[in-house]
């Protein structure tokens, strides 16, 4: 890696950021531009995001390996067989891999809290697909004003949102370390989704995915108690 590589998670995610800005853009502002320039005649090309927030379809790097990972090839040969929103749509999920790609080749030195911090940060904006398809993105992560902690409260979602937002009790956090809002499931280690029910322990307080637990909407609605997976096999030994 070179010297002038981005090192830290802000770093990286300004990287990142900067890269994927007229990666999102080529679509809206430069698609006709864009298009011309895949031309199906022409070589494996690919579609590259720099730093400085420029765009470019060019011949993939020579040198094996790459100095970064590269970009799918050959974005043009698909591009006259599909609609041309279905290709557009392609080559969007194409670049959202390799931005990520390359942002985790940057990061492959952090631990494994700041892996998680920087891929909050890159999971807070829109990806180039739901840019380039009009999906809307997934909403909000759960601050803590979404609710609070109760004795008296099991800290069960009913809408997919969890009350409250308890740390891992498994992982170290520095103070300031994690943004607020950040939750992971304790089974699969996901990130906090709305469109997914989630379920909070109430005694190791970690938050799991429904579907990772086995517990349904209608199921955690008659439970007093949840206990996690990992609680009740402590409970039998």
């Amino acid at each position: 890696m070179a010297s002038s590589s981005p090192r830290t998670v802000e770093e990286i995610f300004k990287d990142y950021n900067a890269r994927r800005s007229h990666t999102v853009n080529f679509p809206s502002f430069y698609v006709d531009d864009f298009y011309s320039q895949c031309d199906p005649d022409k070589e494996n090309l690919c579609l590259y995001g720099y730093p400085n927030e420029a765009w470019e379809v060019a011949l993939p790097a020579e040198e094996v390996p790459s100095e970064l990972p590269e970009p799918a090839l050959g974005i043009n040969f698909a591009r006259d067989g599909m609609n041309r929103k279905d290709w557009l749509s392609l080559v969007a999920v194409h670049s959202d891999c390799w931005l990520l790609s390359v942002a985790f080749y940057f990061g492959a030195r952090l631990n494994c809290n700041e892996r998680k911090r920087l891929f909050s940060m890159m999971n807070d904006l829109p990806t180039v697909f739901e840019v380039v398809s009009g999906r809307k993105p997934v909403k909000e992560k759960p601050t803590p004003e979404s609710g609070s902690k109760s004795q008296n409260n099991t800290k069960r979602s009913i809408d997919g949102q969890p009350t409250s937002n308890p740390k891992l009790a498994d992982e170290s956090y520095e103070d300031g370390e994690e943004e607020q809002g950040d939750t992971f499931c304790g089974s699969c280690g996901g990130g906090y989704n709305s469109d997914e029910f989630w379920i909070g322990c109430d005694n190791c307080e970690r938050w799991y995915h429904g579907k990772c637990v086995k517990i349904t909407l209608a199921k955690a609605e008659t439970i007093k108690v949840y206990k996690c997976p990992s609680i009740q096999k402590k409970a039998r030994h």
